[in-house]
């Protein structure tokens, strides 16, 4: 089947259809075919439509709960979220409803997020707050990945971490990156698409090189700046599962397999209100000009920006064949 250009609205009802009929309740469905088709627009094809088939597997396996309704508790700054082993979105949701409300009262608040899924692309969930005016750190543990440094057995998920400011009247500044070299959705959707992985992002089952994807998904991922991307990949572990509750990587099953109990995993957003903070915009924006005023330099999160320029805004999205045949067979006729 041929690549198909859709709106965003097109793209959505197709992913939201699918989740629906795999078992999704029409919140969870609707706020998952959300996250995963601005993750696609952004150019994070791992964690757009190549996740459809394994959250619609999950969901009819009983992995994830279809009806799971996230429930918030509020102690001081902290907001404590159960996800109930739902799928991640609607919790993310729910955070980040929280701590808009909560933020400007407090100065700086946290939501706790455990018993949760695979969240996708974190910068889209800070990129909200910031939008809002907030400044906000996410972090969040995922399967075992990758090997503690010096060991060779995975222990660590690639534990992402993501970090917005407001800017006015210019887009957020946005960070989002993976605790290894890339993120293991990039993996799994090379191995989806049938095409290699370059050398340097993963090694095998034996603790060799590898460009196959299929031998990097059974072995483990090399992390970003060796000892010190391990050793970052530790604080998150400590940050988004033990100081949630969640499970740890260690402890989590596989984002991709149907059968097992549910991931369990967790995440962690800070929000600071950085509308109390004098001159906050001014500071930010000197720091900025300060790193583009350098010739060749520029800043974290341009890319996102053209992947929305160049699918005309944000309003369409190519979704290739191979794809839409995996998303389309989901769904009844």
């Amino acid at each position: 089947m041929p690549d198909r250009l859709m709106s965003r609205e097109e793209a959505e009802a197709l992913v939201t259809r699918a989740f629906t009929a795999s078992g999704a309740s029409p919140a969870m469905a609707d706020s998952s075919a959300r996250a995963l088709v601005a993750a696609e627009i952004d150019g994070q094809k791992g964690h757009g439509f190549s996740r459809v088939a394994a959250y619609a597997a999950q969901l009819r396996s009983g992995k994830v709960s279809g009806k799971a309704r996230p429930v918030a508790q509020v102690r001081g700054a902290r907001i404590d979220i159960d996800a109930g082993n739902g799928l991640a979105f609607p919790a993310i949701d729910l955070a980040i409803d929280q701590l808009k409300a909560l933020t400007p009262r407090t100065g700086v608040a946290m939501a706790a997020i455990r018993r949760s899924h695979h969240c996708g692309q974190l910068g889209a969930h800070v990129e909200r707050l910031a939008e809002a005016g907030f400044s906000a750190l996410m972090v969040a543990n995922t399967p075992k990945a990758m090997a503690p440094w010096g060991g060779s057995s995975a222990l660590f998920g690639t534990n992402p971490i993501a970090f917005a400011a407001p800017r006015a009247p210019a887009p957020p500044l946005v960070i989002d990156l993976s605790l290894s070299k890339v993120a293991r959705g990039k993996v799994m959707a090379a191995q989806k698409a049938g095409t290699p992985i370059p050398e340097g992002w993963a090694l095998d089952a034996q603790g060799q090189p590898t460009t196959d994807p299929a031998a990097a998904l059974a072995g483990t991922m090399v992390p970003a700046g060796d000892a010190k991307g391990a050793a970052l990949a530790l604080v998150v572990e400590i940050l988004a599962a033990t100081l949630t509750g969640a499970n740890r990587s260690d402890e989590a099953s596989s984002f991709f397999e149907a059968e097992g109990p549910p991931p369990g995993v967790g995440q962690m957003i800070l929000a600071f209100d950085t509308g109390a903070v004098a001159g906050f915009g001014d500071r930010l924006e000197a720091l900025l000009s300060a790193i583009t005023a350098q010739e060749g330099a520029r800043l974290p999160g341009q890319s996102r920006l053209a992947g929305r320029a160049a699918a005309q805004g944000g309003a369409e999205v190519t979704v290739p064949g191979h794809l839409i045949e995996e998303i389309e067979a989901l769904t009844p006729c």
